[in-house]
């Protein structure tokens, strides 16, 4: 993708009141500003998901990486589920899970996949379309897709609602982006802090306040 596909969403530009949309009561002061709004999130979901249809050849294997991207997952395959490819036929779905989990934070050591060796070569010779939340550095996605690659799967794209703008990136970039985000530390839309903030629609930027409340 070029950086024309995807959102570009700054501080500056994208810092919406939290008196102008509605916050749950237990997080009014522990965010200090709304960086998307939940509305702005479902409408780049349906066009993230037209463009996937129609790159779509045949049946599709979503796999949802948890525990941040269920949300995505869950709000994108609905989405597809309604489309049609130019042709008029619709795209078979079926779902998957995968928890993926650096085993060191910042070195190249691999991956821990949730799934095991048998579970993975089901996915050989099959369409994968790999769903998360945010790529940070991408070190772990790179990972996972050397390792889904041995599979010999007939393809393999990647979607993420969110890629940070950081000088750690690896330089990785998925196939279908909704936005680009500062590189700062942001909540909502099942994205955590410690577990906190899942239960939040939009994508907010944590206060320091809501960082010492709920730190561990």
């Amino acid at each position: 993708m070029n950086p024309k596909d995807w959102i570009d969403v700054t501080i500056e530009k994208n810092h919406y009141s939290m008196d102008h949309f509605v916050i749950p009561h237990h997080y009014e002061k522990d965010i200090s500003s709304i960086l998307i709004p939940h509305g702005v999130i479902m409408d780049r979901i349906k066009k993230l998901a037209r463009l996937i249809v129609d790159d779509t050849p045949g049946p599709l294997v979503v796999c949802c990486v948890l525990k941040g991207g269920h949300q995505y997952f869950a709000d994108l395959v609905n989405e597809i589920k309604k489309l049609c490819r130019h042709n008029g036929s619709s795209v078979q779905l079926s779902l998957e899970f995968i928890r993926v989990k650096s085993y060191t934070n910042d070195t190249q050591s691999g991956v821990k996949i949730s799934l095991t060796d048998a579970e993975l070569e089901e996915f050989k010779g099959k369409n994968l379309l790999i769903v998360e939340d945010i790529i940070d550095t991408g070190n772990t996605m790179v990972y996972l897709l050397e390792r889904l690659s041995k599979i010999q799967p007939a393809s393999i794209r990647v979607t993420s609602l969110l890629i940070k703008k950081t000088e750690r990136s690896n330089g990785y970039v998925p196939d279908y982006v909704g936005f680009a985000i500062p590189d700062d530390f942001v909540v909502g839309y099942a994205l955590d802090y410690n577990e906190h903030f899942r239960d939040l629609d939009h994508i907010c930027v944590i206060s320091d306040e809501g960082k010492q409340k709920y730190a561990v």
